[in-house]
């Protein structure tokens, strides 16, 4: 172990990342870590697995390294360069010093890029970490985070955030990495990954934006500058000029105003999140855009916050607690931020979703906020004397926390008495639209030996009008699909949005309503139904695992049991392996009888019935029979009263009634 300069460092509660980088054959000293070319080091990260505390002579016992490995590192950020102290970006490699090595970093999912954030210019050390916690507790993805202390070379850095880097990937932006090979419709569409940011560094600028206070570069971050196509490049700006052409007129139709082009959910809550940190680069500085293959544009992750919450470079703070930074005349950025603010529907979901999140156990309540700072201070306490100790950065480290929880009262005050009603949005009536069959991981056969190609969604219309379907999408990022212009639906009707339309006629005999794009985890995965204004009309979160019936790989599907079950609930569906081209049971040739029933029912089918399944309100199956007959007694006189739902099944046809116990 080298010598730590500055302060005798030895032990902390926190992980202790050492890196040591490779040495220089000129000077045969430690490397210097530059802004750019990266160069080669070690990097070991101790953290015991039973949270009890590191010390430094860990370094050399494998069962407390979180990592021992190679690394390439820089110095990264723009003016937080100007600083004594760095921070850094770095990618972790294979033992050959070029191949990335994706790992999981203190319990963080397995990638090769990190970041290690220095907290530029932030005294209170915890800026970023509560932003990007509360951006997760909103339900977006932020990159996760990690308190760390640093020793870099034998030199004691202080306290640091390991993070991730933001990049296309399942478990940070979820959306599929474009090649330059991706020239044409409908892989055109994405993904991509844009940002309004400085242009320091190597990175042009591939395009400006006008704002309302001058011009906003844009900077493409996947694909990367140097792989972009010319037809890439094109379609990416013109989604950006199509959003700012249609909010700037006011456009707010859904069938090609701006709620047709963008995720409206990813727009309000990037909003929030900047304008509850009156972040002052928001907008126009480290502000991230995505979309993905056949998606919607959206908004974030955010990203940068270390000059928020009234911190600001200079005097008097930017960062005020009275002001919107969009329209600040000061970093505001594209002008469809403004434009989307004055749009009375857009502005009445930001001020419900703002109404929303701070009500009692939200995460922007503003005791909710006092306890995640409480929690975050109490994690670091003693790191921030070591920091101070050798940076001398930080004035009144209490003083800060007691000023940021003051502010932060002063900010939601202000930002609710300034945002304005949200009756007009509160409520919404959202058709009934029910996600019903989930095809996610199909057998395969020498007939079909694509299980991807075989996936299929069914979407019901559980009730008893036409459903116009204009504007319906899929919004959870996985999958991409929005329903096409004045496309109906009737009551009682199905559309089967397929992973591929060919095969899936090929298979099942009829044509798909759609096909979406991308394909179904064969693990576990959220989809959401909502309209074009990001209502949501339904949900499910299907698993691979029990309690969810098995339908993985083994040649079922999921069946919901019923469309008047919750289909959040694993006990409402069921495994099948019923053709889909074989409709229900004709509802004149299918009687049950008595209903109420006390003793025994009976069902009565001009058709063969082949079983009975009795489930209740759970979704749990209470009585199975089988038979082979038009006429079925069973016997409910073990059944407690309620209401229970009645399947019953002649060859691969169904019908599911309900019944009432008295």
């Amino acid at each position: 172990m080298g010598n730590v300069s500055a302060q005798n460092f030895t032990d902390s509660n926190l992980p202790i990342v050492i890196i040591n980088t490779d040495i220089n054959p000129n000077t045969g000293q430690p490397t210097e870590i530059p802004d750019d070319p990266r160069v080669l080091a070690t990097m070991k990260i101790i953290k015991h697995p039973d949270g009890s505390r590191n010390y430094m002579t860990d370094q050399n016992n494998a069962a407390y390294l979180n990592y021992n490995g190679r690394i390439n590192i820089e110095i990264r950020g723009s003016t937080s360069q100007l600083l004594e102290k760095k921070p850094y970006g770095l990618t972790t490699l294979l033992a050959d010093n070029v191949s990335n090595n994706n790992v999981s970093l203190l319990g963080m999912p397995s990638e090769n890029d990190w970041v290690l954030n220095s907290f530029a210019f932030d005294e209170s050390l915890i800026r970023d970490y509560i932003s990007y916690n509360l951006a997760r507790a909103m339900g977006n993805y932020a990159p996760r985070i990690q308190y760390c202390e640093v020793v870099v070379n034998g030199d004691y850095r202080g306290l640091y955030l390991l993070q991730e880097k933001v990049k296309s990937d399942s478990n940070r932006v979820n959306i599929v990495k474009i090649t330059d090979a991706d020239n044409a419709m409908p892989n055109l569409t994405g993904g991509y990954i844009t940002k309004a940011d400085k242009t320091t560094g190597d990175d042009p600028v591939a395009w400006n934006m006008a704002s309302y206070n001058g011009d906003v570069a844009y900077i493409h971050d996947l694909p990367k500058p140097e792989d972009v196509t010319a037809a890439q490049d094109t379609y990416i700006h013109g989604q950006f000029s199509s959003l700012q052409l249609v909010a700037g007129a006011g456009n707010s139709t859904i069938t090609n105003g701006f709620p047709s082009k963008i995720d409206i959910p990813t727009f309000v809550d990037y909003m929030i999140s900047s304008e509850l940190a009156s972040n002052v680069d928001s907008y126009q500085f480290s502000t991230y855009f995505h979309k993905d293959r056949g998606g919607k544009l959206r908004a974030g992750p955010i990203w940068d916050y270390n000059l928020t919450y009234g911190n600001d470079l200079g005097e008097p703070s930017r960062s005020g607690y009275d002001v919107w930074q969009f329209d600040n005349d000061d970093n505001t950025g594209s002008k469809f931020w403004k434009d989307l603010f004055d749009n009375p529907t857009f502005k009445c979901y930001l001020s419900k979703r703002f109404h929303d999140l701070t009500q009692p156990g939200q995460p922007l309540r503003h005791q909710s906020l006092v306890a995640l700072i409480d929690e975050t201070v109490a994690l670091i306490s003693e790191a921030e004397a070591r920091e101070d100790q050798r940076w001398n950065s930080i004035w009144n480290w209490t003083a800060e926390i007691d000023d940021l929880k003051t502010w932060l009262n002063s900010r939601i005050t202000w930002m609710t008495n300034h945002l304005g009603a949200y009756t007009a949005c509160s409520n919404v009536a959202v058709p009934q639209l029910v996600i019903n069959r989930i095809n996610y991981n199909p057998s395969t056969s020498s007939q079909f030996p694509v299980s991807n190609d075989q996936e299929f969604i069914e979407i019901k219309n559980a009730g008893s009008t036409t459903v116009t379907l204009t504007g319906i999408y899929f919004s959870q990022l996985g999958i991409s699909y929005q329903f096409p212009n004045n496309s109906t639906l009737a009551a009682g009707q199905s559309a089967y949005i397929a992973s591929n339309m060919t095969t899936f006629q090929s298979r099942y005999g009829f044509a798909a309503f759609g096909q979406f794009t991308r394909n179904l985890s064969n693990n576990s995965q959220k989809l959401m139904l909502s309209d074009a204004w990001g209502n949501v009309i339904d949900l499910v979160e299907y698993d691979d695992e029990s309690p969810w019936p098995n339908a993985d790989g083994n040649g079922s599907y999921l069946q919901l049991i019923s469309t008047s079950l919750d289909n959040s609930l694993a006990s409402s569906w069921m495994a099948s392996s019923a053709s889909l081209g074989t409709q229900d049971f004709a509802i004149a040739s299918l009687v049950l009888y008595p209903n109420p029933v006390r003793n025994i029912f009976t069902v009565n089918s001009s058709a063969r019935i082949d079983g009975v399944q009795v489930f209740d309100s759970l979704g749990r199956i209470v009585k199975s029979t089988t038979a082979n007959s038009e006429t079925v007694e069973v016997d409910a006189n073990d059944l407690v009263q309620g209401v229970y739902l009645v399947k019953i099944t002649s060859g691969h046809a169904s019908k599911t009634v309900s019944i009432v116990k008295q």
